[in-house]
């Protein structure tokens, strides 16, 4: 059934930003530094720390420069930070963070709920955004969100993600990452969409930030792995989420996705027993289960 699979795909942990985001109890500094610290010893080589964003709307991140001068630089482990606008990748820069994603919005309505500014608005704050990154010599990751479908304006066409994707390669940007924010995708809209997307990119590597909402995301990594995808987004234990998208599940689990990769004798590079403990540590201080599975059979 599914074919042309490859012998090893990465994975980009993004739990410290989008997990921990979501979270109302605020996580303390030296707790953060902890889990980041042993995602790496897990094996995990691209980690998505936190985001520079106004702290009174997200107080989670209100750590972000201190988190970054605090986390020890490890050979082969690269931190990433997210930015909504210029002023977040000045900040990123003066934390000394070298790689930054931007994050734009597919959906107009999205866009105004979760940006407060039109696509069009957007689409211009994200061209001023790689600009600046750019005279920072910072690589960049340029997200589409709402790539697969919003909950407000239903499916999204494929051309405007091909639109916003021609436009962020002629900028110049080192990485393209394809999110499925609301969950709303499923294989056949993943083949469709990666099968139109790949051919353009040359060699510009295409991730994709998979939401587990409709209970898809790993049949997703499946359709995605067909077509030619080795880099997925994902976060321990499956947290996280989208506050402005009721009901919204976190991304596609690390542990899941590594033991179903394991499965298939793919190699991911990743100890899951040891990158359980991370998920573990997080749900004693939270007191409660997240979405995962694996991480709660890792003994």
């Amino acid at each position: 059934m599914y074919q042309n699979l490859p012998q090893k795909i990465s994975l980009t942990e993004v739990g410290p930003r989008d997990g921990f985001q979501f979270e109302t109890e605020i996580i303390p500094t030296n707790l953060k530094v902890g889990i980041i610290s042993g995602l790496a010893d897990a094996g995990l080589r691209r980690i998505q720390v936190t985001s520079f964003v106004n702290p009174g709307v997200v107080p989670q991140m209100a750590d972000a420069e201190e988190l970054i001068e605090r986390l020890p630089r490890r050979k082969g482990v690269t931190y990433t930070g997210l930015v909504l606008n210029t002023k977040g990748v000045e900040r990123a820069h003066a934390a000394g963070l070298e790689h930054v994603e931007i994050s734009i919005s597919s959906s107009d309505t999205h866009s105004r709920k979760n940006a407060g500014m039109s696509l069009e608005q957007a689409v211009e704050q994200g061209d001023a955004m790689i600009r600046l990154a750019q005279k920072h010599d910072i690589h960049i990751t340029a997200g589409i969100q709402c790539a697969f479908g919003c909950v407000y304006q239903g499916e999204t066409p494929v051309h405007r993600v091909l639109d916003m994707a021609r436009n962020f390669m002629h900028l110049g940007v080192h990485r393209l990452s394809i999110a499925d924010t609301t969950g709303m995708a499923n294989p056949l809209s993943v083949s469709r969409l990666t099968d139109a997307l790949l051919p353009e990119t040359d060699d510009i590597p295409v991730g994709l930030h998979l939401h587990d909402t409709r209970g898809l995301g790993l049949a997703n990594v499946m359709a995605a792995m067909s077509c030619g995808i080795t880099d997925f987004d994902t976060a321990l234990a499956g947290m996280g989420g989208c506050p402005f998208v009721t009901g919204a599940a976190g991304n596609i689990a690390t542990e899941d996705t590594a033991y179903l990769m394991k499965s298939l004798g793919i190699d991911t590079g990743i100890d899951i027993p040891r990158l359980s403990e991370c998920s573990k540590r997080l749900a004693r201080f939270f007191g409660k289960q997240f979405p995962g599975k694996l991480y709660r059979l890792s003994s």
